[in-house]
């Protein structure tokens, strides 16, 4: 590993070069500005990522000749300039990205990754985001990395040894923190309806967000819950103080949390620090439908832009405009459908914050569907539960309307009786 500042390391991009940047709180900013620097004499590079935070300067107008943004989800900081015209989206299951480096479809020449100083064995952690950027750093060519004293280290499988990385570059900076979701009133009451269909014993999959966080604060009397997670954030910490959350019953890796990312505040970054009961995976292992349905009562908890009147789920776009991506909704909705005892749902508030219906006759023109109706099981509102496993359309259009908002169920009603032409 060749200690050299962030001008040094990126001088080895060449135009032409794939480059992957390492994930969600774990941006290294400074290795990209690093990167940007070289615009004006780069042409062509393709940047690969999932999920980042903070801004992403290689987006902007005036690097489009020497930047191609090509990537596998969208976040808040890509959306403006895809719908621009700015690069682009690869439509594509989490579980599946790895594949696409080990079996050089998309071979990586560079990896700009973020990880810890070294230990007294020669290893860097990768921290809180182990995910695709394992098998990234894994293939590349190239392996730069930002070392950081703050990053924490976590146990599992996010380490890469000193002698794997080419180049190092010391930087010390805060992680990236994301304030929690606060709880309104409906999200309480979905809260409520999803803590009801979850047993004890039962091995849980969530994200991050106000619907997640009021899952977890209505599971303080449950026993023995295990975590097998794509990623998961602050309010899973009560949980695991209180005993709540032991693992007990889980068949892959029991008495441990298992995630392959984790995002949050430095809270939930302290926690994990260190901490033998965190065991870090990649996401070819995490969202392994073969894996998940191992564990008994999964219950994956998911949410919706919208969903139509039979079923179909849209979680990734907005019509056409791409608002994220596949991401793992379909890895865990599937592994939990085939777990014994498991259970899929998609959580959502019955309207948005404009006051329109996420319960539609029909998805928006050119809206993706994220999960198709034939996988759709449970749907929760803060109206109820509509359970569509085994339902026909017309007995699906009642149930959903069921669990619409009030005010949108005449209408509903209307358009299903159009469509059915019986009610």
């Amino acid at each position: 590993m060749k200690w050299v500042n962030a001008t040094e390391a990126l001088s080895i991009v060449e135009s032409g070069n794939r480059i992957f940047i390492h994930s969600v709180a774990m941006t290294p900013h400074v290795l990209i500005d690093a990167l940007v620097a070289r615009a004006h004499e780069l042409r062509n590079v393709e940047i690969v990522h999932i999920h980042t935070e903070g801004e992403l300067p290689y987006c902007k107008p005036e690097y489009a000749n020497a930047f191609y943004p090509n990537a596998f989800f969208i976040g808040a900081n890509m959306r403006k300039a895809l719908s621009e015209g700015i690069g682009d989206y690869v439509p594509i299951f989490l579980s599946d990205i790895s594949t696409l480096f080990r079996n050089r479809i998309l071979p990586v020449d560079v990896a700009l990754i973020q990880v810890s100083p070294p230990d007294a064995h020669g290893y860097c952690s990768l921290g809180p985001s182990v995910d695709v950027t394992l098998s990234a750093a894994e293939t590349a060519r190239y392996v730069i990395a930002q070392v950081n004293p703050r990053v924490p280290r976590t146990h599992g499988d996010g380490i890469v040894h000193e002698k794997d990385i080419d180049f190092a570059v010391w930087h010390e900076a805060a992680i990236h923190e994301v304030a929690q979701a606060p709880v309104g009133m409906a999200e309480e009451q979905i809260g409520r309806h999803i803590a009801s269909l979850i047993e004890d014993g039962a091995t849980l999959q969530m994200g991050i967000g106000a619907i997640p966080n009021a899952v977890l604060a209505q599971l303080e009397h449950h026993r023995d819950l295990g975590i097998h997670t794509e990623m998961f954030s602050d309010g899973l910490i009560p949980l695991v103080e209180k005993g709540v959350i032991t693992g007990k019953y889980k068949k892959v890796i029991p008495h441990k949390v298992v995630a392959c990312f984790v995002m949050g505040t430095q809270k939930v970054y302290d926690f994990i620090h260190d901490n033998p009961i965190i065991s870090m995976k990649e996401t070819a292992f995490t969202n392994d439908t073969s894996i998940i349905r191992k564990n008994p009562k999964v219950v994956a908890i998911n949410s919706a832009i919208e969903i139509d009147l039979t079923g179909q789920i849209c979680a990734d776009s907005i019509g056409t405009y791409q608002y994220s991506g596949v991401g793992g909704q379909m890895d865990f909705m599937r592994g939990a459908a085939l777990s014994e005892g498991g259970k899929p749902i998609i959580a959502m508030a019955s309207v948005t914050k404009n006051g329109a219906s996420k319960i539609v006759p029909f998805l928006k023109q050119g809206a993706s569907v994220t999960t198709t109706r034939a996988h759709v099981h449970y749907v929760v509102t803060e109206y109820g539960v509509a359970n569509l496993f085994g339902k026909n359309l017309r007995q699906r259009a009642k149930a959903l309307i069921a669990i619409a908002h009030p005010s949108h169920r005449e209408w509903l009603e209307k358009a299903a009786y159009e469509r059915f032409k019986s009610w």
